[in-house]
C-alpha cells in the first residue's frame, strides 16, 4: 500500500484560483482528497502551475496524489499556448483515420504523447482522455467533435492509440464518459439527458469502445439516464448501470469516478449527490469548481477509501510507467506532418 492512501477520502477536488489559499490548505489537510483536478482558472504560467501542483500534493502529504486535467484538444483543452500547442479535436483525428487508418492511429498516439510532454513538465499526472463516446446524428454538441466519430470500432482503435500515447509519456489515461455520452440530446452540464435507445443498440455501439479499453486504470461516468437499464436514475448514481453495465457487461474493474458533481444533471444538495455516487458503486466522487461551501458538503459525505475502491486506487497509480525514449522535437515535427496530410 502506498503511504497514506488509506487515509485519503474518496474524492477528487478542484481549487479556486492560481494559488491555494490558507483556507484551502487547511481544508485539504483535514479532509485529504485522493486527488485534484485543474481548470483554466488554475493555469497562468509554467512556474505557477508547478507550484500549485506541488502545494496540492503537500497539503495532503502525498507526493503520489494524482493531479488531473481535461486536455483533449479542440475546445476542451485547459493548457493553451505558450504552455501547450493548440491541438485539433478528436473529430479531426477520426477524419484522418477514415482517409488513412494507419496515419490516423499514428496521429492519435503522437498527439497524446505530446500531451504527456506538456503535462509532465508541470507535474500533472493524469489526463481525462480518451473520449470514447460514439457520436450519433442529431445529438447535442456537448460531445460533438470531441468524439472520434460515429463508428464504434474506429473510436475504440483511436482511443487505444490515444491512451497508449499518454502511458508512453508517464501520464495516466481516464476514459470517459462510461457507458457512453454520444446519444445525449441535452447538455448534462445544464440538464439531465435521457437516452431512449434499446439495450441491444447500446451494446452494439455505445458500449463497444469501453469494452475494448476496459483494461485502462480509470474511467469517468456519464450523467445520462439510460432508460433501457434504469429509467429513474442517471448512470452516475445508478447501482444497476454501474454493477450490470460498467462492471458487468463492459468488464471495467479500474477506478471509477463520477463526472463533476456540480453539473445540473444531478439533483440534491452536494452531500446527497456525493453519497448517492458512492452508494451506486463509484469509487471516487469528482467535484471541480473549487467552491469551498460545496467542497465541505462533499467532504462530510465521503469516507476514506477502503476495500475494493482502495485496491483500485492503488492499482490505478501503479499503472504509471516511466517515459519512453520519444524525442519531443521529432514527435512534434511528425505530428505536424500528420496534420498537414489531413489538411
Amino acid at each position: 500500500m502506498l503511504p497514506g492512501m488509506s487515509e485519503s477520502k474518496a474524492m477528487i477536488l478542484g481549487a479556486a484560483g492560481l494559488r491555494l489559499g490558507a483556507d484551502e490548505i487547511a481544508f485539504y489537510r483535514e479532509h485529504r482528497p485522493w486527488g485534484f483536478i485543474l481548470f483554466a482558472r488554475n493555469i497562468a504560467e509554467a512556474g505557477q502551475v508547478r507550484d500549485l501542483v506541488a502545494a496540492m500534493r503537500d497539503s495532503v502529504g502525498r507526493p503520489d496524489a494524482p493531479v488531473l486535467v481535461d486536455q483533449e484538444g479542440g475546445r476542451v483543452q485547459r493548457l493553451r499556448p505558450p504552455l501547450a500547442a493548440d491541438y485539433p479535436p478528436a473529430a479531426a483525428l477520426g477524419a484522418l483515420y477514415r482517409a488513412d487508418a494507419e496515419l490516423g492511429l499514428r496521429a492519435a498516439w503522437l498527439m497524446s504523447r505530446l500531451h504527456a510532454f506538456d503535462l509532465a513538465r508541470l507535474g500533472i499526472s493524469a489526463d481525462c482522455l480518451p473520449v470514447l463516446d460514439v457520436r450519433q446524428p442529431g445529438t447535442h454538441d456537448v460531445i460533438g467533435n470531441r468524439s472520434y466519430g460515429e463508428d464504434a470500432a474506429a473510436v475504440a482503435a483511436l482511443g487505444r492509440a490515444a491512451a497508449d500515447g499518454l502511458v508512453a509519456g508517464g501520464i495516466l489515461p481516464v476514459m470517459k464518459h462510461v457507458p457512453g455520452h454520444g446519444r445525449a440530446t441535452a447538455d448534462s452540464h445544464r440538464e439531465l439527458p435521457r437516452v431512449a435507445a434499446a439495450l441491444a443498440a447500446l451494446r452494439a455501439c455505445d458500449f463497444v469502445p469501453f469494452r475494448a479499453l476496459a483494461d485502462l486504470p480509470m474511467a469517468m461516468t456519464a450523467h445520462l439516464v439510460y432508460e433501457a437499464v434504469d429509467a429513474a436514475r442517471p448512470a452516475t448514481v445508478s447501482p444497476r448501470v454501474i454493477a450490470d453495465i460498467v462492471r458487468g457487461e463492459i468488464g471495467f474493474d479500474g477506478l471509477l469516478m463520477s463526472d463533476d458533481l456540480s453539473m445540473h444533471a444531478l439533483s440534491g444538495d452536494f452531500g446527497e449527490r456525493a453519497a448517492a455516487v458512492l452508494a451506486a458503486g463509484c469509487d471516487v466522487v469528482l467535484h471541480c469548481n473549487g467552491v469551498m461551501q460545496e467542497m465541505r458538503a462533499v467532504a462530510e459525505a465521503v469516507a476514506p477509501l477502503a476495500g475494493a475502491a482502495l485496491a483500485r486506487a492503488e492499482r490505478a497509480l501503479a499503472f504509471r510507467r516511466a517515459c519512453d525514449a520519444t524525442a519531443e522535437d521529432a514527435a512534434r515535427a511528425e505530428f505536424a506532418r500528420c496534420v498537414a496530410a489531413a489538411a
